[in-house]
C-alpha cells in the first residue's frame, strides 16, 4: 500500500509536508502542494483515515442532521455540502432528528461521541434541544436554513420574511384581495418568518387577512392537499389565491384544486416558497418564491470548515441571502368578479 513517505521520496520533500499538503495546509506553497497530489494520484494513494484521526484528534466527517429525507427540498442542499465539503477533504454523514418528543439525548450522544468534526443542521425546530446540548459540548456546529433563539451559533438562511412580502405583494398586485395561506409549522423560524413577511404586506396595503382563510401545515404534500381541501371546501367563500410556506405543501394545495376541478390559474393562484427543482418541471409550473440553494449550501460549509479550522474563537455570524419570485404558470390576474 501506498504511504505518504513513497510521495515524499518521489517529490522530494519531507513527509510532514506532504502530510500538510494533503490536509490543504495553507502554509504549503501552491506549487508543492501541486506536486503533491499529482504524485499521490500517480501512485494511487488512499489516505488511511483511521490513522489520520489518531494523528490530528479529527474524523474529517460532518454530521448532517434533518428531519425529513423524503421531502424532495433537503437532497438538493444535501447534495450541495457534500460536494463543498469533499472538495476540503470532509465525508459527509445523514442523521435523522426525531427526538423532538425524546429531549434529544440519543441523537445529542451519537454526535458528541467523537465520530464527527462539526455538524449542520438542515431543519431545527424552534423548541429542539440537540443544537443546545451539542453546541454545550464544545462541537462546531452551523444551522442551514433555519434559525434558533438559542444557542448563539453560525446561521446561513434566505430572507424568509421578505420573501413572504414579495409573495403578498405579488398577489395583490394581480388583484387578488381574497387570500388563503397555508403556513408552515409555527414551530420552525422558517414558518413564522414567512408568514410573517406575508401578514406585513398586506397590511402596508391596508388588506385586512381573514383569519378563516389560514390552515396551518407540516412541509409535506398531504398537509398541503388537506388545508387546500378545507379551504377550498370551506364555510366562508373560497380564497382566489393561496400563498403556501413551501413548494411541497403548494404541490399539495394544486392537487386539491384539481381534486376540486378548481382552474389554476383561471379560478385559483398558487404560490410557493423555495424554488425546489420540482418547481420548475412543467407539471407543476410553479410560482414560487426562490431561495437560492446552491449558494446558501456553499456558504454554510466554507463558514463551518472556518470555525472547525479556528484555533481562536469566532463570533457567531448570520448570513442571509435574499429571496425573488419567480413567475410560472399557477398565478394570474384575479377573476373579475373578485377584484
Amino acid at each position: 500500500m501506498t504511504t505518504s513517505h513513497d510521495i515524499a521520496r518521489r517529490v522530494g520533500i519531507s513527509q510532514s509536508t506532504v502530510s500538510r499538503a494533503l490536509r490543504g495546509d495553507p502554509r504549503v506553497a501552491a506549487a508543492t502542494r501541486r506536486r503533491v497530489e499529482e504524485a499521490a494520484r500517480e501512485l494511487q494513494y488512499v489516505p488511511n483515515a483511521a490513522a489520520r484521526s489518531l494523528i490530528t484528534s479529527r474524523t474529517n466527517t460532518i454530521a448532517l442532521v434533518l428531519a425529513d429525507i423524503t421531502n424532495p427540498f433537503y437532497p438538493e442542499l444535501v447534495d450541495v455540502l457534500h460536494d463543498e465539503l469533499g472538495l476540503s477533504g470532509f465525508r459527509t454523514v445523514l442523521l435523522n432528528d426525531h427526538s423532538e418528543g425524546a429531549g434529544g439525548s440519543e441523537l445529542t450522544d451519537r454526535l458528541s461521541s467523537g465520530a464527527v468534526d462539526g455538524i449542520v443542521f438542515l431543519s431545527s425546530m424552534l423548541s429542539s434541544p440537540v443544537p443546545r446540548l451539542v453546541a454545550g459540548r464544545g462541537l462546531p456546529i452551523i444551522l442551514l436554513n433555519r434559525e434558533l433563539d438559542e444557542p448563539e451559533a453560525d446561521v446561513v438562511v434566505s430572507d424568509n420574511y421578505g420573501g413572504g412580502a414579495l409573495a403578498a405583494e405579488s398577489l395583490l398586485k394581480l388583484g387578488h384581495r381574497r387570500l388563503g395561506l397555508i403556513a408552515g409549522p409555527a414551530n420552525t423560524s422558517t414558518g413564522r418568518d414567512r408568514e410573517a413577511g406575508f401578514r406585513a404586506a398586506l397590511t402596508r396595503q391596508g388588506v385586512q387577512f381573514d383569519e378563516g382563510l389560514r390552515r396551518e401545515s407540516g412541509y409535506s404534500h398531504q398537509g398541503g392537499y388537506q388545508a387546500g381541501i378545507e379551504l377550498l371546501m370551506g364555510e366562508r367563500d373560497a380564497p382566489t389565491a393561496i400563498f403556501c410556506g413551501n413548494d411541497v405543501i403548494a404541490f399539495g394545495a394544486l392537487d386539491a384544486a384539481r381534486r376540486l376541478s378548481v382552474r389554476v390559474p383561471e379560478q385559483l393562484s398558487v404560490i410557493g416558497f423555495d424554488d425546489i427543482a420540482m418547481a420548475g418541471w412543467e407539471v407543476f409550473s410553479l410560482t414560487t418564491i426562490r431561495q437560492p440553494l446552491a449558494q446558501m449550501g456553499k456558504a454554510a460549509a466554507r463558514m463551518l470548515i472556518e470555525r472547525i479550522n479556528s484555533s481562536e474563537p469566532l463570533t457567531p455570524r448570520r448570513q442571509v441571502f435574499p429571496a425573488g419570485l419567480v413567475a410560472r404558470a399557477t398565478t394570474a390576474p384575479a377573476p373579475p368578479s373578485a377584484r
